[in-house]
Parts: C-alpha cells; structure tokens; sequence
C-alpha cells in the first residue's frame, strides 16, 4: 500500500473506505473479521504495538490491553465479504512515520492485516487497493446519512438491490441488522461486547444522544426507501 499524501484536518470528519484488489475478498471467515477489529482497536495508539510480540506471545487479551491515548476517533465502522467503511476523526495534527493520524492509523492496520492474511492463506502481493478512499464530512445531513448508510450496508447481503428496488420484507431486514456483528450497528444499540472499544461516541453525540434516536434514524431511513419504491 502507498503512502498517502492527502493532509487531513484535527476535529473534521472523514467517510474512509477499501475493497480487496480486483474486488476479491478480504475477510474469508470470522476469524479474518476479529483480526481485522483487533487491530482497528491496537494501531488506534501513540504506541507501536507488535501482534505478536505484544499480543500473541505474552497470552494477552487484545480487548484488555491498554494501549494509551489514541490518535483518531472512531464513530463508526462496517467490514463486508470485500470491503469496508469507517466514519472517524483526527485526534491529532502531529506527523507520524507514515504521515498524519488517519494516513498512519490506515496504513498500520492494512499493513498488519495484509501480513496477517497473506501469511495465513499462502499468498504474495497486494491484498487491497492501492489507496484508500476518503470524503470529507462536512455537513449534519452528510452525518446522519453516513451514519446509515455504514449500518445499512450489510442489508446488500440479503437484498442485493433494496436500493434501488426498496425494502419488501422489513422485518426480516431488520432481524438481519440485529444479527449482523459486523458493524457497530451494536454499540450503538447499547449490546455489550468487547468490540465497542474501537468507538469513541463521544465525539459522535451530535447525532445520536440515545439509542432511541439512533434506531430511529436508521429505521426511518429503511421506510422512506422503501416507500419511494412502492
């Protein structure tokens, strides 16, 4: 992966995303999906933390590993079969190794994980595109959009085009939601779980203030696309 050049700005908000080359697959089995989240949580640090130095070697519980302050927030976050979405911040102007806050944060966690799955399936060269994609959010309606639009995405798994064509069954989408680990589609509602470390909602109230106002959003968003579909 190339290092990025793009300086991003302390306090503003960022849509970050990367498929797998050629679109393949990035994440085979849960196993893959944990790694993945491990390291969102552990290169989100002031620290250079070694996996299997710091991690495997020592019999260390990643989730109760305390790696200190951290250099972006996370507001929200998606992994699919050949992708991802992460909604987050800069914490920080300072320059890392590999460039700002959000550059070096994404560049050790695809760095780790190429490693990791290269290794683990017997494979050589790039595992993810080139460069990861980035839109600055700058305004409320591009929020809460984002914000429904990272824990909506998993819906393509079931209904490969509820967006175009709407939402027929909505129960049944919504007991997917409830089912689907992969997002932070859980914190939000409160699920305790190890995972909710990788997000810092503090810094994402201006949205959601309660899990309420987060369900509803998200499910209003599914009824007015699906109503302009009827």
């Amino acid at each position: 992966m190339s290092i990025r050049k793009t300086d991003f700005i302390k306090g503003e908000y960022y849509h970050i995303y990367n498929r797998g080359n050629s679109k393949q697959k990035i994440f085979l089995d849960d196993k893959d999906r944990e790694r993945f989240l491990k390291l969102l949580y552990l290169c989100n640090s002031k620290q250079r933390i070694d996996f299997r130095d710091d991690i495997v070697k020592k019999k260390i519980n990643v989730w109760d590993f305390e790696k200190g302050e951290s250099i972006v927030s996370i507001g929200a976050w998606v992994l699919m079969p050949n992708h991802f979405h992460l909604y987050l911040a800069q914490k920080t102007e300072a320059r890392l190794p590999s460039g700002g806050a959000i550059t070096d944060f994404l560049h050790r966690v695809l760095t780790a994980y190429s490693k990791y799955f290269n290794a683990k399936y017997h494979r050589t060269g790039s595992l993810f595109e080139d460069k990861f994609k980035s839109v600055h959010i700058s305004k409320d309606n591009q929020a809460r959009y984002l914000f429904s639009y990272i824990h909506l995405n998993p819906v393509k798994l079931i209904n490969s085009k509820w967006k175009e064509q709407g939402i027929k069954e909505k129960n049944k989408t919504l007991n997917f939601l409830d089912s689907y680990k992969w997002s932070s589609y859980f914190d939000y509602l409160e699920i305790v779980r190890p995972e909710k470390r990788i997000i810092n909602r503090i810094n994402f109230l201006n949205c959601f203030k309660t899990r309420r106002d987060f369900q509803k959003e998200i499910f209003d968003w599914i009824k007015i696309k699906s109503d302009k579909n009827q």
